[in-house]
């Protein structure tokens, strides 16, 4: 069905709009003006996330497309969508929700076209010339024992389903390590007239354990080039990664995370030295290093995390509490700016021809920010709630955004060329206020006359100074002295026990009172079998 597009109030006569005002107040920040409306579809019935967009040259021709993991309602009509401009040029079904798209390059034969990768469930999809090419499987997981024999029982027919019944759900409230299988939880879900009908169709099929791919990505294999040969690296829900050979598609590298991931970031080569940042729903991230199974560092965040972004060595992390922070890979928080609404998008915008890396923040607010390290740099105001978004070539165009709504409009919008991203209030560096010039007065007659004395009388005013020093420090050694032959100091000068006395009168006349207080100033050693005389 197609979204039906909503209508926005009129202001009253004589006031201004406040969406038109605000968008003229985002143009001081390098403007709205920035970026031209290239497309802008309200029902392109799209649902997505920034992690299912992708942008590649399929074809090798220098026109690039953009492959989006359509949810559909989110239930059925999965898809993966391929468009050329404006226009839908592929589409194949799905049979599970997509958790990733991302395109690579599996070999070095010609021509060179990039392969598509598709998360979806328990599977990989790879896509060659937009042709199904190879499904990869994740390894099965341990069965429980006791799991594996009822259903062996029920294919034999030795017991009935509501035994099988009465049997999983007590082993499902034992809270065992290994959770049940899935046919196990949906048995447990069924109505007792639905039992004999599901067991018949399933008791034949082998019973498996599968875990469910959260994350995907590339990591490039041995060469840096943009079009060498890339290794897929993925996420499970079962709190695993592996890194998978580009064309045998085998397991090359696996490692275990303390809690389950939801956005992974690969940097580096495989062959050489390489480094995964992992973001988790226990809202801390962590990174793994080449030739380690577990986290080296652990970093914890201020919430859970909502998007993840990597720029050279900073680690840029959205959460939920509205906050958008970086971090270092040994986890020092560099900086972090607290948003006027939620997080509902974090892209990474990369300009080569500018010279620019930074990142694109959609909020709650329908308002989609641009920061470079922690500075705005450019702001502007959209139609609808931005779920979706991705910036890069696309057709010919080097600096295209291209932003999904939440209502499943497609908006295209395409850089200026003449824009730089650049704010003199926004730069880093020091205030404005350091660059202002002092006004220092004039040398007048009388500091030339001191300083040309001062340099004719350097050597005299020099040994006035170091005789003087001398003479204080004798006059101070003196008075040292004095004090200890004399016991006039309430402080004793042995080594071996620092004891400070201290003594009082109180009254007047022939009755009086004498407070005598004695002090350890030792920090180590302590005052024992010691008179007072």
């Amino acid at each position: 069905e197609k979204d039906k597009m909503s209508i926005k109030q009129q202001p009253p006569p004589g006031q201004a709009d406040p969406l038109m005002a605000k968008r003229e107040e985002d143009r001081g920040v390098s403007g709205s003006g920035a970026w031209l409306e290239a497309h802008y579809d309200p029902v392109a019935s799209l649902y997505t996330f920034p992690t299912c967009m992708a942008l590649e040259d399929l074809n090798r021709d220098g026109d690039h497309k953009l492959l989006v993991g359509d949810l559909g309602s989110g239930q059925f009509d999965m898809k993966l969508k391929v468009y050329k401009g404006i226009d839908l040029m592929y589409e194949t079904p799905l049979l599970d929700l997509p958790t990733g798209v991302c395109t690579f390059y599996m070999d070095t034969t010609d021509p060179r076209t990039p392969a598509v990768a598709v998360a979806s469930g328990s599977f990989i999809y790879v896509y060659k010339n937009l042709r199904p090419y190879f499904k990869f499987t994740l390894p099965n997981l341990q069965l429980i024992p006791t799991e594996a024999n009822l259903w062996a029982q029920v294919k034999e027919d030795k017991i009935d389903p509501t035994v099988l019944r009465e049997k999983l759900e007590s082993l499902h409230n034992e809270g065992t390590d290994v959770p049940l299988t899935v046919r196990s939880m949906k048995f447990l879900e069924l109505e007792p007239e639905d039992f004999h009908s599901f067991v018949s169709v399933f008791k034949h099929i082998p019973l498996k354990r599968q875990s469910v791919i959260t994350a995907l990505s590339s990591l490039k294999k041995s060469h840096a080039e943009e079009d060498a040969v890339s290794c897929l690296v993925l996420a499970t829900e079962n709190r695993d990664v592996y890194i998978l050979d580009p064309e045998a598609f085998t397991v090359l590298a696996k490692m275990t995370l303390p809690a389950v991931p939801v956005f992974l970031c690969a940097t580096g080569l495989y062959d050489v030295e390489y480094q995964l940042t992992v973001a988790c729903r226990d809202a801390c991230l962590y990174t793994i290093k080449s030739g380690g199974s577990f986290p080296k560092y652990r970093i914890p965040l201020s919430s859970q995390p909502c998007g993840l972004q990597r720029i050279d060595k900073s680690i840029i992390v959205g959460c939920m509490d509205n906050t958008l922070s970086c971090y270092t890979p040994r986890g020092k928080c560099l900086w972090s700016l607290r948003l006027p609404a939620t997080i509902t998008a974090l892209g990474l915008v990369d300009h080569p021809p500018r010279g620019f890396r930074g990142v694109a923040v959609a909020l709650q607010n329908q308002e989609l920010r641009i920061y470079r390290d922690k500075y705005l740099v450019n702001s502007f105001i959209t139609d609808n709630v931005v779920v979706g978004l991705k910036f890069g070539r696309f057709g010919r165009e080097d600096g295209v955004l291209l932003l999904v709504t939440q209502g499943g409009g497609l908006v295209i919008k395409i850089l200026k060329r003449t824009i730089t991203f650049e704010a003199k209030e926004n730069t880093p560096g020091p205030p404005r206020s350091q660059q202002v010039t002092l006004k220092i007065p004039k040398k007048t007659s009388v500091f030339v006359d001191q300083t040309v004395r001062e340099r004719g009388n350097a050597a005299a005013m020099h040994n006035t100074f170091q005789r003087d020093l001398y003479r204080l420090r004798l006059e101070t050694a003196r008075a040292y002295v004095k004090a200890v032959t004399t016991s006039l100091t309430p402080i004793t000068s042995s080594q071996e026990c620092s004891l400070k006395i201290a003594a009082q009168v109180q009254g007047l006349g022939p009755l009086f009172r004498l407070m005598v207080s004695v002090q350890n100033t030792s920090p180590s050693s302590t005052a024992l079998d010691h008179f007072i005389t």
